[in-house]
């Protein structure tokens, strides 16, 4: 008991004596400090919700849920290239034209000793052409191979339907002999390796290498 009496006087002697000044709390101007919980690592929550809340209410980042627009610049190049096939609007590029998409035939020139070998696109999409086709002459005597004459390749484009051709040179027979005759005609177009063989009739006369020779020109020439 005395123990007790003890450090209840000292509590009360502690604490003073209450002035009549002291029973009503006094107001200050300017905001209130900061309670020990807001410390600078505890930011303190004022106003409205925090920015991730405001920029997307669901709480999953900003517009994460949706699928952003392509740029102007992206769409309108993308669909330039993609609907024209190149840059700058203009048609697409043909390819250059195979031996199993090409027509064959042939028909007299307007000069004895020429030839006009046709070449029609039957295939669906536009094809070029460009060079000199290798042609082999063949008849009972054995082959004979055209050699290129000097005139300049041009590029032919040929849509589908169109048709191109090329011209074979040959001496004629004038000699009074009987000669050798050609019955047909091996075709490779240009850079292509596939040919195709085609009947002819042609007499050439007989030599000894040194009269005319066969000779045939670039795809895109002869009349």
């Amino acid at each position: 008991m005395g123990l007790a009496a003890g450090l209840a006087a000292a509590l009360l002697t502690g604490c003073g004596t209450e002035r009549p000044g002291d029973s009503a709390p006094k107001k200050v101007a300017g905001e209130a400090a900061p309670a020990p919980a807001d410390s600078p690592s505890r930011p303190t929550r004022k106003g409205g919700p925090s920015p991730s809340s405001s920029s997307n209410p669901r709480g999953g980042g900003a517009d994460n849920d949706k699928t952003p627009p392509a740029s102007s610049q992206d769409s309108g190049g993308n669909s330039a290239s993609g609907g024209k096939g190149g840059s700058g609007g203009g048609a697409p590029e043909s390819s250059s034209c195979k031996t199993a998409g090409l027509a064959f035939s042939t028909s007299h020139g307007m000069a004895e000793g020429t030839l006009l070998v046709n070449l029609r696109n039957s295939g669906s999409a536009a094809c070029t052409l460009k060079g000199f086709p290798g042609v082999d002459l063949q008849g009972e005597a054995g082959s004979l191979h055209a050699t290129r004459n000097n005139l300049t390749p041009s590029t032919v484009n040929l849509q589908p339907g169109e048709t191109t051709r090329f011209t074979l040179n040959y001496p004629r027979n004038d000699t009074g002999g009987s000669g050798v005759d050609i019955t047909s005609l091996v075709v490779t177009p240009p850079n292509e390796t596939q040919s195709r063989t085609l009947p002819v009739s042609i007499n050439l006369p007989v030599t000894d290498g040194s009269g005319t020779p066969i000779t045939v020109g670039p795809v895109g020439s002869g009349k």
